[in-house]
């Protein structure tokens, strides 16, 4: 019997490089997507291969359409099933009505919302009953506590009505589709001390940052059997930002 298959999108670093390494703990054989950096990438896919499951490093740009497209067959030809996807990727702009750009908008769009689309309904295609499909979404796709992310929000609170009307579609199927919606998370990109931290911390009712493993524990959670109840959930593990 093969080893069930999970995708990983964003998967070189961060949140995504801990939920990849995490289900590989958990048994799955693990693909991860990059855009830019291969050494990034490798090193996941190194650290993946020591625990004896088997690996691969996809470059893929989220907001491409093709690559979006092409994403779970490639998977599929190489390891001959999916049973989890997670949709990590995703950009984060930051600025208000006078500095946003349309195409600062339509990258967004492109990346943190169509793209999870595609992939998703690829993957819906691809999985048989247990599957998983799992969506990081954000905190700030159900309150905004500070300036300069609108865009940002939206679509991930987008990512929430997705994720409701897919359940939907595929419960008779035997596969769940949830958001799992951080809060501010200890990373390279958003460091605890960094300039937002004491604002960040400031909204939360757990006055710290959370660490990647906080949310790749989740990820674990939801695509194992224990979660199989559950579905079209939006869940949070935001330290109380949304309490």
């Amino acid at each position: 019997m093969t080893s069930p298959v999970a995708i990983v999108t964003g998967g070189s670093r961060g949140i995504g490089a801990a939920i990849a390494e995490r289900l590989a703990k958990d048994g799955f054989d693990i693909a991860i997507t990059y855009v830019r950096n291969a050494e990034a990438a490798r090193r996941v896919t190194s650290a993946i291969e020591t625990t004896g499951r088997r690996a691969l490093a996809i470059q893929s740009d989220g907001g491409n359409v093709a690559d979006n497209t092409a994403l779970v067959q490639k998977v599929v030809s190489a390891f001959g099933r999916l049973d989890a996807l997670v949709c990590n990727a995703g950009a984060y702009p930051y600025g208000g009505p006078d500095t946003m750009t349309v195409d600062d908008i339509s990258r967004t769009l492109d990346l943190n919302m169509r793209g999870v689309m595609i992939e998703s309904v690829s993957a819906a295609r691809a999985m048989k009953e247990g599957g998983r499909i799992i969506l990081i979404g954000s905190a700030f796709g159900e309150r905004v506590p500070l300036p300069g992310i609108s865009i940002y929000s939206a679509t991930k609170a987008g990512l929430v009505g997705f994720a409701k009307g897919l359940s939907r579609d595929l419960g008779p199927k035997g596969i769940t589709v949830n958001v799992i919606q951080p809060g501010p998370i200890d990373t390279e990109l958003n460091p605890a001390d960094g300039p937002a931290g004491d604002a960040l911390r400031s909204v939360l009712a757990i006055p710290k940052y959370g660490e990647v493993k906080d949310i790749a524990d989740f990820v674990s959670f939801l695509a194992s059997d224990q979660s199989s109840y559950i579905t079209g959930a939006a869940l949070s593990v935001d330290g109380g930002l949304t309490a």
